[in-house]
């Protein structure tokens, strides 16, 4: 199996997230595991998004990613999931989350419509919460905390799908948008190809908004409750840029210009969520 038959590389990286992945917040020694996880799913994601490569294409070469996970390969075209598969039995995490993410990206190869929030909050249980899900049992923590992480990763990806909703539609005719709320609105997907958003649009994306914040009413609880101040700290981060974010997406308009921050606002972003978490605070 050739390279080009399985990985489509973007060219993007940790760098090009709106939060930080495996950052100096994380013990040393676990770093090395959550680049490791961050890699492989970078690699899967990026089969997923190709728009040169069939659903059928995209499925096969998950499929071989997913095998090479479980049973080992050997195939240098696989090493990314050979890598995480070591990985997990040093760190005795279980395979189960980044399994559950080939399921995701497997469904985005075939599903470009999400009927209601309820079916979008489906798919961000196996695109989003098991990236939190791993970090806290690499971390060690009780898996009770699963009801604080899923809410903050779920979050997370609602944002990013507001931020990338024009281009995810231009390039991939994929909509992450709940249905229902654009026919309530009066308006459909095409609202999307405008160069700026509609009224009708724009009370669809703060409904989105809406159970964002609804779901950041359980993660802001995560930072206090771990019992690793490390990871407690890396997640007080992503708890105050998820929030700016929201903020920035109810004041601005993303299909005029794509909503994020650039790396120094967000290093002030997170120093003052630090220096909150140091002091005792939750946000």
């Amino acid at each position: 199996m050739s390279m080009a038959a399985v990985e489509t590389p973007s060219g993007k990286g940790a760098g090009d997230e709106n939060f930080p992945v495996g950052s100096f917040l994380l013990p040393k020694p676990l770093r090395p595991h959550v680049a490791c996880f961050y890699t492989f799913a970078r690699a899967a994601d990026d089969i997923a998004d190709n728009p040169a490569l069939t659903p059928e294409q995209k499925i096969a070469r998950l499929d071989a990613f997913d095998r090479a996970l479980v049973q080992g390969s050997g195939d240098p075209d696989l090493a990314r999931a050979d890598r995480l598969r070591d990985s997990l039995a040093a760190s005795g995490v279980a395979d189960v989350h980044a399994r559950d993410l080939l399921r995701a990206f497997r469904q985005d190869a075939v599903k470009t419509r999400y009927e209601s929030w309820d079916d979008l909050m489906a798919y961000c249980r196996l695109s989003a919460s098991p990236v939190g899900r791993y970090l806290l049992d690499l971390h060690g923590e009780d898996p009770a905390d699963y009801a604080v992480s899923d809410p903050l990763c779920d979050a997370l990806q609602v944002i990013n799908h507001l931020q990338d909703c024009q281009d995810d539609y231009r390039e991939m005719n994929r909509v992450y948008l709940p249905q229902d709320w654009l026919a309530e609105a009066g308006t459909d997907v095409t609202a999307l190809d405008a160069p700026a958003t509609s009224p009708a649009l724009r009370q669809v994306l703060d409904r989105c908004l809406d159970g964002c914040e609804e779901l950041m009413d359980r993660a802001r609880l995560m930072p206090g409750q771990l019992k690793s101040r490390r990871l407690g700290a890396e997640s007080a981060v992503i708890v105050a840029l998820a929030d700016r974010l929201t903020g920035e997406l109810r004041r601005r308009d993303p299909l005029a210009k794509r909503v994020a921050f650039g790396k120094p606002r967000m290093a002030l972003i997170a120093l003052g969520a630090l220096a909150r978490f140091h002091l005792g605070g939750r946000r």
